[in-house]
């Protein structure tokens, strides 16, 4: 469990791809206080477990999945990334509650000053959407953000001086791929309210659009 609030930029180091799978190497400082191998850490907002660690340079596994469902399989040698251990029993909860578990990535379409914050805009998809509300919050590469405004497609967010300094969105270009988690307690609320007969409809993914499409 993390809380969106992120301690340090780290540095990629390397990714190294496989046939099923790949080895992701970053660089840190301020984590390593007390990281420790099988530690989750968020990476742009996904919980990986620190599979190695040598001095300030830890190395984690990242699977197909993760590349579907984030832009880590983008990263490349240099980049920098938000870094976040898991949340101290006895620490502060500043964020809110942040799985490290990406719904879906989006796309970074606008960027715009406003006195000594800045606005992005991001366009997600509709499974993403379907969580969202004004001042509710989400996270984008695993910063806790509050949603400013909501669009039909899109959640915009404002960012204070802080949060531009210590992340990745000072360096963020408009096309570029955002990972994005809902915030979890609308998602528990919708399936506790599902009828049994829902809930097995949603799982199985057998609807009459799709039956339809199929030509039934």
């Amino acid at each position: 469990m993390f809380t969106g609030i992120i301690e340090e930029l780290g540095k990629v180091v390397s990714l190294k791809r496989g046939s099923q799978a790949a080895v992701l190497t970053i660089e840190g400082n301020v984590i390593f206080d007390d990281l420790k191998l099988g530690d989750s850490v968020a990476v742009n907002g996904v919980c990986l477990t620190a599979s190695h660690i040598s001095g300030n340079v830890f190395q984690a596994d990242v699977m197909n999945e993760t590349f579907h469902r984030s832009s880590l399989g983008s990263l490349q040698k240099g980049d920098r990334v938000n870094l976040e251990r898991a949340m101290a029993a006895n620490g502060r909860f500043g964020g809110h509650m942040v799985a490290g578990h990406i719904d879906a990535a989006g796309e970074l379409i606008s960027k715009k000053k406003d006195d000594n914050a800045v606005w992005f805009t991001v366009k997600a998809p509709p499974q993403v959407m379907r969580y969202c509300v004004e001042k509710g919050s989400i996270a984008l590469d695993g910063i806790s953000l509050t949603i400013a405004e909501l669009g039909e497609d899109t959640i915009s967010v404002s960012m204070i001086p802080h949060t531009m300094e210590h992340t990745n969105f000072a360096s963020k270009k408009i096309g570029d791929r955002v990972n994005l988690e809902n915030d979890m307690v609308g998602k528990y609320v919708e399936k506790l309210l599902q009828t049994p007969k829902e809930q097995e409809k949603k799982t199985s993914g057998i609807t009459m659009e799709t039956l339809l499409r199929a030509g039934f």
